[in-house]
């Protein structure tokens, strides 16, 4: 995509002319963007810790680039696209799953927003039944701790929570040196603190990342259990080891309030 996208802006540029700035760009220079991340380690005064390289024979584009010009200064930028994902039933562009169960709200209200794909997986196995469905529920999407999810399906369906930062990181840096903008990302972190935030942050500048996105966290509010009992889910395990986490010490129905944990 992205050379069909450049080799497109240079057949424009014949047909409607170079952008203004054109020449004594990295365009005119002859540098591509694989290419610029020497400039980039100049500029920021240490390496950028990306592999160099690819298998793409670049010299054909940089040739008519240089004899055509382009139509856009720049002609690649990717995001997430969470909200479009979900309109079209699709995982969220360059991210994995912020959950395989959540609530998402907008303008028109909240909605239950459930992984169409784990869902298909499950009926093929004959395991969507609706003692799985309470327990995917009660676990916020977590299918680590529903049991007789087979490993695999586990293991094919982490959330962005369950996956390591720095992998997410590498990824996006990866794909940053054929990008001539920038892309939107998204960085996760379940339980959030200084020190944590503080070797991401500079972890992701080390691999030459221009920007990052929202740095999300795991939201106080979830998916609404009322019509899902603790007992239901646990059923006849002897030691809930997987049930963790603070319990409200306020009984809101007599208090008339609940602690900030809870809100």
């Amino acid at each position: 995509m992205r050379t069909r996208l450049t080799s497109a802006s240079s057949d424009l540029a014949v047909e409607r002319g170079p952008y203004p700035s054109f020449p004594g760009s990295k365009w005119d220079r002859g540098l591509l963007p694989p290419e610029t991340l020497e400039l980039l380690e100049q500029e920021r005064g240490q390496p950028i810790q990306v592999k160099r390289g690819g298998k793409l024979d670049w010299e054909a584009l940089r040739a008519k680039i240089q004899r055509q010009g382009m139509r856009n200064s720049n002609v690649l930028a990717i995001a997430p696209t969470a909200t479009i994902s979900n309109i079209m039933g699709s995982s969220p562009s360059i991210e994995p799953l912020y959950s395989n169960m959540y609530v998402k709200s907008n303008l028109s209200g909240d909605f239950v927003v459930l992984n169409p794909y784990l869902v298909r997986d499950l009926k093929a196995l004959g395991l969507w039944t609706e003692e799985v469905r309470k327990q995917i529920k009660y676990f916020d999407g977590d299918l680590s701790q529903v049991p007789g999810i087979p490993a695999h399906l586990v293991e094919r369906y982490k959330t962005a929570f369950q996956i390591s930062w720095k992998r997410i990181i590498d990824a996006a840096a990866h794909r940053q040196k054929w990008i001539d903008q920038s892309q939107s990302l998204n960085l996760y972190l379940a339980q959030p603190d200084m020190k944590e935030l503080s070797h991401m942050y500079r972890y992701a500048w080390h691999a030459g990342l221009k920007t990052t996105y929202y740095l999300r966290t795991l939201g106080a509010s979830a998916i609404e259990k009322s019509t899902v009992s603790r007992a239901e889910v646990l059923g006849s395990w002897e030691t809930p080891t997987s049930i963790s986490g603070a319990v409200c010490r306020w009984n809101a129905e007599s208090e008339g309030e609940i602690c900030e944990a809870c809100q």
